[in-house]
This record gives C-alpha cells, structure tokens and sequence, in this order.
C-alpha cells in the first residue's frame, strides 16, 4: 500500500512529530510511506513557543519528508493537494490535533480523493482543543468530512468524535508508547549529571500550559514542606506566563525545592530525566490522552495523575501509578506523601514494565490497515 501522511515532522518538534516518525518508521516495514509535512506550521505571531524547530541533528530525528504545506494560505492547499494527487496514495493519513488546521487538511483531502480510489482517515490527538477557540466546530467538521475512517487513541476522543459524527467509521487504539528516547539509566547517575541530592523527585515534563495544572502541584508542594525531603524538576518550554509560576514559586517559598528547566529538552537529553524521577507527575485540569505517560512508561516509571479526560484509561490507581481529583493540592499531596511513605514503588515499576506491552505501535499500524480497507 502506498500511504502519504500529512503532518508535522522534523524539523518541526513536539509529540505530534514524535509520533509521526515512530509511525513512519513502523509503517515503512511493509508499505511504501512517504511524508508531507509544513512549510510553514504556525505564523510566528500565533506560536507561544522559543522555536518551532528540534535543535538534534541525530539519525533519531530524520526521515524522508517534503516540506510544502503552508498552513495559512488556500492557494497553497489546493496544490499540496494536487502534488499528492499525482502520486496516486492508496492512503492518505493526517494527523489531526488542532482545528486551526482543519481548513487545510479538509482542503486537501478533499483533492486528493475526488474521483480516485484514495482513503482518507485522521489519526486523532484531539477533536475539541483543551482551550476552545472560535470556530474550532466548524473547522474540525469541514476536515471530517472528507474522511473516509478515524483512529482515536482514548475514550475521551472517541466520545468527542462521536459528539460530532455519530456514525463515524473509527478504530479505538490506546496511544503507543515512545521508545524513541533511549533506556533508562541508573537513578543515581542521571541525579548526579541533573545536580539533585533530594532523596525523592518528582518530574512535571512538557510543555507548560494553564491546563496542564502546575499551579496545582505548586499549591500541593507548599502544603508538603516539612512533611517530605522532595525535588521537584519542571522540565520545559512556558506557552503560559512563565513569571506568574516562577512568582508563585517565590510566594509559596519553594525556591529549594522546585527546580526550573524553561526550554525544549533534545531527545538524547530526556532519559536523564525520566531516570532521575521517582515518578512523573500529571496534574491536568483537563486532558484527552498524554504523550508524557507513554514516555514515562518508556522508563518504567510510575505516573501520579488526574482522573480527567483519557488519563484514567492509561494510569491504573494503585497498579502503574495513583490517581487524584483535579484541582485539589490537598488530595495531590496527599497521595503524593502516601507514594514515597506507604506505596511498594517498585512493585508499580514491575507492574509498568508489564502493562506498557499493550501500548504497541503494532495495535495501531494494525487498525490504520483495517480502515484503509
């Protein structure tokens, strides 16, 4: 089968390029796959973000890609759509996490399919954004309906998908683990090169927005001083207000406590992190589904989450990590104490180790197949 996917890809950064080369790489063992990916993502003037490139040169980041698609301009999609067109793609494959490129996406497919063979099916990250925006109904409808099938990665989606197209054609497979960051290392290595001597840490990783609830966590540290010796590392790049958390850190007097990495971490860099922490710490006011859990399960390591969105679905309370309502540091604190003073850790590592085998990208290449059919 010949397939072309639509999407973010190096040198773009984030989960969404993540996932598209693990894919690429997956689905290449036994189709012919080629990417098309932007010329330009987002206008400077709407991204939040230091840069929207990686900075990694490695084999890890490469793959085929042709760099035409201009998210803003209908005269470019019209020929982006032609170009894959003329290919003549048995699979036309987006991935589809935000409205904003609902226009784009719907354009093309829209090309590429009249009066060919061609499917189209979306693999989708979200449906409904975190933080609406106008609009966003209309532009993820107008994409849809030039959709031939969906995959949806937790039951979340699949209830907003269903939301808007109740009839729709679509596979439900769990989110893949990344393995693209290397394996663990010893704890005591990665704390020595990371600077921390805390006996018990805690990992917040990725990109540092309202609803990914690090106020909360801040809130439930202030009402753990005393109660534990712990080191908090917040690991990367602000697309909220960055001196509103650093004050709040200040306020709540946690400067020795709280650790701030504010940039993209590179891929060769995360092991260290990961392997440093006792645990990584979610506390998302809101959520879908989590890249960081699939990282976190990567390195075995236990996740402490909210029960909200798709979550629940991936961190089992008390098995693979614990779950806590959202907006509330008490119940967080508490379970973060209850972790490092009554938990059998190593216990949930083992289980992790165990439960990540039913995350594979096998399930989801398995299901694209299914809705190429």
């Amino acid at each position: 089968m010949n397939i072309t996917i639509v999407g973010p890809a190096y040198p773009f950064r984030g989960g969404i390029a993540h996932h598209n080369s693990q894919l690429y790489r997956e689905l290449s063992t036994r189709h012919t796959v080629d990417i098309v990916t932007f010329s330009r993502q987002y206008p400077r003037f709407l991204f939040p973000g230091k840069t929207q490139v990686e900075e990694g040169t490695g084999d890890e980041y490469t793959m085929p890609s042709t760099a035409i698609v201009d998210s803003i301009n209908p005269l470019n999609w019209r020929r982006v759509g032609r170009i894959i067109r003329n290919r003549r793609p048995d699979l036309l494959l987006f991935q589809y996490s935000l409205p904003f490129f609902g226009p784009c996406f719907g354009t093309i497919a829209r090309i590429v399919r009249k009066g060919r063979g061609t499917k189209v099916v979306y693999i989708c990250h979200n449906v409904i954004p975190h933080e609406a925006r106008p609009g966003d109904t209309i532009f993820t409808r107008y994409a849809f309906r030039a959709a031939d099938g969906f995959v949806v990665q937790s039951r979340s989606v699949e209830r907003d998908l269903l939301a808007l197209f109740p009839g729709a054609r679509y596979e439900h497979v769990p989110h893949p683990v990344y393995n693209r960051f290397g394996s663990p290392v010893a704890p005591g290595e990665a704390r020595l090169r990371l600077g921390i001597t805390a006996p018990h840490v805690l990992l917040f990783f990725g990109y540092v927005r309202k609803y990914k609830g690090l106020d909360v966590l801040l809130d439930a540290l202030a009402l753990l001083r005393g109660r534990l010796d712990l080191a908090l590392l917040v690991v990367g790049e602000f697309y909220d207000d960055e001196q509103t958390y650093r004050d709040r850190i200040r306020r709540l007097e946690l400067e020795t406590i709280v650790t701030v990495r504010s940039d993209y971490i590179p891929n060769e860099e995360v092991k260290y992190y990961f392997s440093a922490a006792d645990a990584a710490v979610l506390p998302y006011t809101s959520a879908t589904q989590s890249g960081i859990a699939q990282i976190a399960y990567n390195f075995d390591l236990p996740v402490i989450a909210t029960n909200v969105g798709g979550l629940a679905e991936v961190v089992r309370d008390g098995e693979t990590g614990l779950l806590v309502p959202p907006n509330d540091p008490r119940a967080l604190a508490d379970r973060i104490f209850e972790y490092f003073t009554s938990v059998d850790r190593a216990r949930l590592r083992l289980t992790v180790r165990e439960e990540k085998k039913r995350y594979s990208w096998e399930n989801l290449v398995a299901a694209i197949e299914r809705l190429a059919q």
